[in-house]
């Protein structure tokens, strides 16, 4: 028998990275504010402003730049850094799942530029993305220009952060933690097009209070996301 055609190649095209940083303007009013308490927290646990700009432009992680730096001790200790990574390893396993289910897609692309995009994976740019995907689009470009468009925002947006200092060190007293998820959790809704999808998010939401009830840390965050895209697969398997 012949062997099944390959499936096409996609592009990647500076227009469409162009593209992809302007599909990011709707994040941009949180990402600053979040950027901006990453940066004052640093300042209050006092990191210098380039030790602050120098871990957002290296690590570049959001939320678990915020909950590592909550639990930076006074003196570092193996006990210590290792609370520090497992903390911040939970959080954001989550890119394991979402990068999963880019790859049929961005697997067709380039792979050295596709590689930057991926190191520039956050849920901004995935949410992008997948909605870009979604509705038939097919530029690799488009998921790298939001990465890496992001990337360079939040990085900047450290600095006014760290010159802020006090004024944005307690993120919840403002709600700026819950600025990207409302965010995130908008731009997701369009991504779900069958009536059964709905159902994962009721699950992945209970499955995630249970565990932040039972457990101490984060790790509701990990099952919330694992239970909701298993209840997401079995639906759509049986649709």
């Amino acid at each position: 028998m012949p062997a099944a055609p390959s499936p096409p190649r996609v592009p990647c095209t500076f227009a469409g990275m162009v593209e992809g940083a302007r599909l990011t303007m709707p994040l941009l009013p949180g990402t600053l504010v979040f950027a901006a308490a990453v940066g004052a927290t640093s300042a209050e646990k006092g990191l210098t402003l380039g030790q602050a700009v120098f871990m957002s432009l290296s690590v570049y992680a959001g939320a678990s730049q915020l909950l590592g730096l909550q639990l930076w001790p006074q003196v570092f200790s193996l006990s210590a850094i290792a609370a520090i990574v497992v903390v911040t390893m939970a959080v954001n396993l989550r890119f394991l799942l979402m990068g999963a289910s880019l790859q049929p897609w961005l697997s067709r692309g380039p792979a050295g530029p596709v590689h930057v995009g991926l190191a520039a994976l956050t849920d901004a740019n995935f949410v992008v993305a997948s909605r870009y995907h979604a509705q038939g689009g097919q530029d690799a470009g488009v998921f790298i220009g939001a990465g890496l468009f992001m990337w360079v925002i939040w990085t900047l947006a450290t600095i006014p952060g760290h010159a802020l200092g006090h004024l944005l060190t307690d993120p919840k007293r403002f709600a700026i933690d819950m600025v990207m998820p409302l965010t995130f959790t908008a731009m997701s809704v369009g991504l779900f097009r069958l009536r059964r999808d709905r159902l994962a998010w009721p699950v992945a939401a209970g499955v995630a209070v249970v565990t932040a009830q039972l457990a101490e840390g984060y790790w509701f965050i990990v099952t919330g996301a694992l239970a909701g895209s298993l209840a997401a697969g079995v639906l759509r398997e049986r649709a």
